[in-house]
């Protein structure tokens, strides 16, 4: 299928749909992106440039407005310290590799039955305790400003606009910068190739890389592919998904941004805050390029505020987690991945599946 015919008859629009969807986006990728400028050595405005390109790039070619997010779980375990930067950057690199070239061979759909809904789940699960342990520790570094956040958090659920959680925390954390830091000078990035590091291979590196693409295969590319049907009744496939995802991580990566993919979490808030085109992504690009500019502001961000953030992220991204064919082997995933590492929760949920596909008589490559 040619992208042609996924954007035929989409016309970018720019209504109030259009403006207020873009934030169902940027909810979730603010948090982690500004918790990754603070914790690691990432450079905050060329990760938010990087993203502002992307969003602009695909919300065109696709005429759809796809998110476009952080890699959660390599994103999560250098939040938690997992991962230093330098691995952070080579697993991206790795994950962007094997995208690419899987979204070339149209490979996504056999590597899916491999690997498991349950497991994927369970990367989920083990990435959304490890945000939460991490939004923990840094709201108990503040317990008062952070319960000021809880108050809020449950105030706005109370009146019934759950979704607006996030942006109201947002908003008064990013007061609260504004009075600490005052009206801080706008300042262009200078872009040169790896500004904050260089990849640095290990086996933490790999470790994180397949967990990733655990997630990445069916939650941004499958499941992505089926809520572009579901809710545009658009044609887009999880190989293409996954040739986008390879090329924005692999052209991003090495001039400071993060790995990136897309994913249905990111598209339905989209698209359950109004926006239906591509023009949503292009309005989105245009707050990141504004946030990249006055980095320092939003570097000024109160910890313990973000790690309220970060908790909220982690309630939403377990909830998807445990909407799956088997709780018990997501369960155990998750539970290993926090305990000892998302990599070895992989492997584990992996061989898992293929057992209690044997013994239940289906077998792998019935599924």
């Amino acid at each position: 299928m040619a992208l042609a015919d996924v954007r035929e008859g989409q016309t970018l629009r720019f209504d109030v749909g259009e403006f207020t969807g873009a934030l169902g986006d940027s909810v979730t990728v603010l948090p982690i992106v500004v918790a990754l400028g603070a914790l690691t050595p990432m450079s905050l405005p060329h990760a938010l440039v990087a993203f502002g390109l992307f969003q602009i790039v695909w919300g065109v070619v696709y005429g759809l407005p796809l998110s476009v997010e952080p890699m959660k779980a390599l994103a999560a375990l250098a939040i938690a310290g997992a991962l230093s930067y330098g691995e952070l950057v080579a697993a991206g690199l790795v994950a962007g590799v094997v995208l690419l070239v899987a979204g070339q061979t149209n490979a996504i759909s056999s590597v899916e039955r491999y690997v498991g809904e349950p497991v994927v789940r369970g990367v989920q699960l083990a990435v959304a305790l490890l945000l939460a342990q991490t939004g923990v520790g840094l709201g108990l570094g503040n317990p008062t400003l952070a319960a000021v956040a809880v108050a809020l958090t449950l105030g706005v659920v109370a009146i019934g606009r759950p979704q607006a959680a996030t942006l109201v925390v947002l908003s008064v954390g990013g007061a609260i910068a504004a009075v600490v830091t005052g009206v801080p000078t706008p300042t262009i990035p200078a872009f040169g190739v790896f500004p904050a590091g260089g990849p640095a291979l290990s086996l933490g590196a790999a470790e994180g890389a397949a967990a990733q693409l655990a997630m990445t295969v069916g939650n941004a590319a499958v499941a992505t592919s089926l809520l572009c049907s579901d809710l545009f009744d658009a044609d887009v496939s999880a190989d293409d998904l996954s040739t986008s995802m390879g090329t924005m991580t692999l052209l991003s990566v090495p001039f400071g941004g993060l790995p990136m993919c897309h994913g249905s979490g990111g598209l339905a808030g989209k698209y359950a805050f109004g926006a239906r085109t591509g023009g949503a992504n292009v309005v989105l690009s245009v707050f990141y390029v504004v946030a990249a500019l006055f980095s320092a502001l939003v570097l000024a961000f109160p910890m313990a505020l973000l790690g309220v953030l970060l908790v909220l992220v982690a309630v939403q991204l377990g909830r998807s987690a445990v909407q799956t064919e088997s709780l018990a082997l997501t369960v155990l995933v998750g539970l290993v991945g926090l305990v000892a590492n998302v990599g070895v929760a992989f492997v584990v949920g992996v061989v898992a599946w293929g057992l209690a596909s044997k013994v239940g008589g289906a077998g792998i490559a019935d599924r």
